[in-house]
């Protein structure tokens, strides 16, 4: 069953509002089963909204809309349903009555601009609504169904989960189920990846996404079943597949962040980090203190001026570091100053990054530095992976696994 969500509001056109309910109207329908194709999102305008509902019944069976079912002139979504079906609004007794009551509990007076919220378009079933005054309705026609929620959250929560998903379920004719996992990886680019794994893209059951952040990709894969276990089985299996082909450039799931695996491994060792920062200005060493285990994973932190940005520098920085420290690893960072290295996205200055171990010595050599948040972002991603490599004791650091995004 295909879905489509319709956020209806000026406000949230103008960026005034997020819009959160889409979101989780879509976790809902993917928990069914449900397939959302698209999300749309129109103003407090009766025509446009209904073009975008007429839009949505040609390519979905089921139409969800939030917002727009208050009592003012600018709530207009009522119209615009009635537009876009060609049925009159028409008065139920039977919503506004509750309205009444819903103000008589509250001990408040219902003002007349109130009774619009009482007007469904003709042949609509009539949905109440005993957490609010905006009375949702059905609209069923040419196979599809139109669901008109309020745009409040709590009444569109308690609206969905009563009333939309059973009618969901049972149209199904059973409980299906849309599962989805995220491979998190760094300091491999969204085009290598998609080279190593454009195959695995091609699958349309499960389905396997890519989705590019600064310095990270991660790739997303979602099954649908009959069944929770089905669908975990069939991630389970395309998982290991994308493993198989991406190694180490995968550094967690979901919604790990890298400087908390790194944290992880360093007390899983038992060991500590010493680190110095030039051009990163402790941006590196303040990750890691906001992990759970924090400044225990820290054996001390120092911030200094770069001077001479060169591998032989950033190499004696680390080992000095790690010498005097006592911590077991130390990270050294030393790049170009210059604030305006990325300049509508261009990539000036250098940086080198040396990890520091007993006997050993890594150092990497970067073309961008500077100290802007873009810069320091993904220079901090590059050496939080070279020291989570090092952890994890695979050996030789070469570039096959640290190639530039």
């Amino acid at each position: 069953m295909r879905a489509e969500i319709i956020s209806i509001g000026t406000e949230l056109l103008l960026g005034e509002i997020i819009d959160t309910n889409a979101s989780w109207l879509a976790q809902q329908l993917a928990a069914v089963g449900v397939d959302v194709f698209f999300r749309t999102t129109v103003g407090d305008n009766a025509g446009r909204i209904a073009e975008v509902i007429r839009l949505a019944m040609s390519r979905a069976e089921v139409v969800i809309t939030t917002g727009g079912l208050g009592p003012t002139v600018d709530d207009v979504t009522r119209e615009g349903i009635a537009l876009a079906t060609g049925c009159e609004l028409v008065l139920d007794e039977n919503l506004l009555a509750q309205i009444r009551a819903m103000f008589g509990k509250w001990g408040s007076p219902m003002s007349d601009n109130n009774v619009r919220q009482a007007y469904i378009p003709r042949g609509a079933t009539p949905i109440e609504n005993p957490v609010g005054t905006a009375p949702a309705f059905i609209v069923e026609q040419n196979g599809s169904a139109v669901f008109t929620l309020p745009g409040v959250p709590r009444e569109m929560k308690y609206l969905t989960e009563t009333r939309v998903l059973p009618w969901l379920r049972e149209r199904l004719g059973g409980e299906q189920i849309i599962l989805s996992k995220t491979l998190r990886t760094c300091a491999l680019g969204e085009s290598l990846i998609d080279a190593k794994i454009a195959d695995l893209e091609t699958s349309t059951n499960p389905t396997v996404g890519l989705a590019a952040h600064p310095g990270q990709t991660d790739i997303r894969i979602t099954a649908k079943a009959d069944t929770r276990a089905q669908a975990e089985q069939m991630i389970r299996e395309m998982e290991t597949r994308v493993r198989e082909r991406l190694g180490e450039a995968i550094y967690g799931e979901g919604t790990e962040m890298l400087e908390q695996v790194v944290a992880r491994l360093l007390t899983a060792r038992n060991w500590r980090v010493a680190i110095v920062e030039t051009n990163t200005r402790g941006a590196i060493a303040e990750r890691l203190r906001h992990t759970r285990e924090g400044a225990r994973v820290i054996a001390s932190v120092g911030v200094l001026d770069a001077t001479d940005v060169s591998e032989a520098n950033a190499r004696e920085l680390a080992d000095e570091l790690l010498k005097k420290s006592g911590a077991e690893t130390a990270l050294a960072i030393v790049g170009t100053m210059e604030a305006s290295e990325d300049l509508y996205g261009e990539r000036t200055g250098q940086t080198v990054i040396a990890v520091a171990r007993e006997r050993h010595t890594l150092t990497r050599a970067y073309t961008i530095g500077g100290t802007g948040d873009l810069s320091q972002n993904w220079i901090a991603i590059r050496a939080l992976d070279l020291l989570r490599r090092e952890l994890l004791k695979k050996g030789s650091l070469e570039a096959k696994g640290v190639t530039d995004a």
